[in-house]
C-alpha cells in the first residue's frame, strides 16, 4: 500500500508533447481514476510510474520516495495492460502463478494463493485450460488474477475493460469495485469511459492532450466542472453546448440564442470574467424538458429529428429553428415521433455559462 505523487511531470516523444506539467497526488488505499480520450496521456502516466519510461521533467514519488531512477523491479508496482498479456502456451494456473514463481515463492504457498484468487474471481474451472479456450471475460479475469496475486504496493489498471462487450464490462465493474474494497490497496485505473470512472473511482482526474483539467469526486465533476472539457466528459448523454450572445439591457442581462435566459442575477460575475459577449450555454440532457406546448419565456421550439428508447428513458434529439440540435432525456417509451413539433425548456438553475474563447466555466 502506498501514496503516489506526480510533480511537474512533462514527457515528449519526438516533437509530440504527451504530458505537460502534470501534478497530482493519489492517497494511500485510494481507487483513483484517470479519465480521458485515447491519446490523452493516460498510459504514459502509468508507464512513468511503473518505470517503463522516464519523465523529461519532474519527479515521480511512491511513498514520498523519488523513484525516477529506481528500476521497475524495485518499485513494487503491478500493471494490467489493455492487451491482456497472457502466455498462450501456459495454463490459467501457470499464468496466474508466474509473478510468484519469478520471486521463487514455495510451491505450496503458490498453489494456495492461486486457488484463493481463483475462487475470489470464480475462475477455478480455467486453471487447467490454456488462454485460447477462454472467452473475453475469462481472459479478463485471469489477467486480473495475474496482476493482483502478489499484492504489490500499487495496482495500475490501464483500460482493462475496453476489449470486452457491454454486459461483461458492467459485470467486471462490479467485480473490480468489490475487489478494490476487499484488497484495500492503492489502485490507479485509466479509462475513456465516464461510466466506468464515475461508478468506480473515489476521485477522478480528467486529462486531455497531456493536461489535467480537474480532479475531484464524481459528483463534483458532474455538478461543478471547471471547463468545457470536463463538462463534456462527465455525463451521458454529453452536455448540450449552445452558442449564445450575452446582452445587457438597462439593469437586465440575457443570454440569447435558441433560448433566452435571464442572467441578471449573475451579470457582475459574467461581465467581470467573460472575455467577450460570445458565450456558451451548457445544459445536460437530463435537465432539458420536452413538451408539446410552450412552457416559459426561455422556451425554444423545433422538430424531433430522432429518438432512442433505451428502457428507463428515451434520448430525444430536437433541431431548433436556428438549426441547433439539442439532446434531451425524455420519458421511458414516451409518445415521440420523428417530425413532431416540440418545445424545449430546461430546469431553473441547472445550466452552466462557458466562455467561448477560453472554454472556462463562468457559472
Amino acid at each position: 500500500m502506498a501514496s503516489i505523487r506526480f510533480e511537474n511531470i512533462s514527457k515528449s516523444f519526438g516533437r509530440k508533447k504527451v504530458l505537460n506539467d502534470v501534478s497530482f497526488e493519489v492517497k494511500d488505499k485510494e481507487f483513483f481514476c484517470i479519465l480521458g480520450p485515447p491519446g490523452a496521456g493516460k498510459t504514459t502516466l502509468f508507464r512513468l510510474l511503473a518505470g517503463v519510461e522516464k519523465p523529461d521533467e519532474g519527479r515521480v514519488y511512491i511513498d514520498d520516495q523519488v523513484v525516477n531512477d529506481v528500476p521497475p523491479r524495485y518499485r513494487d508496482v503491478s500493471m494490467l495492460f489493455e492487451t491482456l498479456a497472457l502466455f498462450p502456451n501456459k495454463t490459467g494456473f501457470e499464468n496466474i502463478a508466474f509473478p510468484l514463481r519469478i520471486r521463487k515463492m514455495p510451491k505450496d504457498e503458490i498453489k494456495e494463493k492461486v486457488l484463493t484468487i481463483a475462487r475470489s474471481l470464480k475462475i477455478e474451472h480455467l486453471l487447467d485450460r490454456e488462454p485460447r479456450t477462454f472467452s473475453g471475460g475469462e481472459r479478463q479475469r485471469v489477467a486480473l488474477a495475474k496482476t493482483i496475486i502478489r499484492r504489490p504496493k500499487v495496482f495500475l489498471l490501464d483500460e482493462p475493460l475496453s476489449n470486452i462487450d457491454a454486459l461483461l464490462r458492467l459485470n467486471m465493474r462490479i467485480e473490480l469495485k468489490r475487489l478494490a474494497s476487499e484488497l484495500g490497496q492503492t489502485i490507479m485505473y485509466s479509462t475513456h469511459d465516464q461510466a466506468e470512472a464515475t461508478s468506480m473511482g473515489q476521485r477522478i482526474a480528467v486529462i486531455d492532450k497531456g493536461v489535467i483539467h480537474q480532479i475531484g469526486i464524481p459528483s463534483e465533476l458532474y455538478n461543478h466542472p471547471v471547463d468545457k472539457t470536463v463538462a463534456m466528459f462527465i455525463g451521458s448523454p454529453p452536455m448540450n453546448f449552445i452558442e449564445c450572445a450575452y446582452e445587457e439591457e438597462g439593469d437586465k442581462s440575457y443570454l440569447r440564442g435558441p433560448f433566452q435566459v435571464d442572467t441578471t442575477e449573475y451579470a457582475r460575475l459574467i461581465s467581470e470574467n467573460a472575455t467577450s459577449n460570445e458565450l456558451i450555454l451548457g445544459v445536460r440532457p437530463e435537465h432539458i424538458i420536452v413538451s408539446k406546448e410552450p412552457t416559459s419565456r426561455k422556451v425554444a421550439d423545433g422538430i424531433i429529428t430522432s429518438f432512442e428508447p433505451i428502457g428507463s428513458k428515451t434520448i430525444i434529439h430536437v433541431k431548433t429553428r436556428e438549426d441547433v440540435t439539442i439532446t434531451a432525456v425524455g420519458l421511458p417509451w414516451g409518445d415521440y415521433s420523428v417530425g413532431d413539433k416540440a418545445w424545449i425548456d430546461f430546469e431553473p438553475d441547472k445550466f452552466h455559462v462557458i466562455d467561448k474563447k477560453t472554454d472556462k466555466v463562468l457559472l
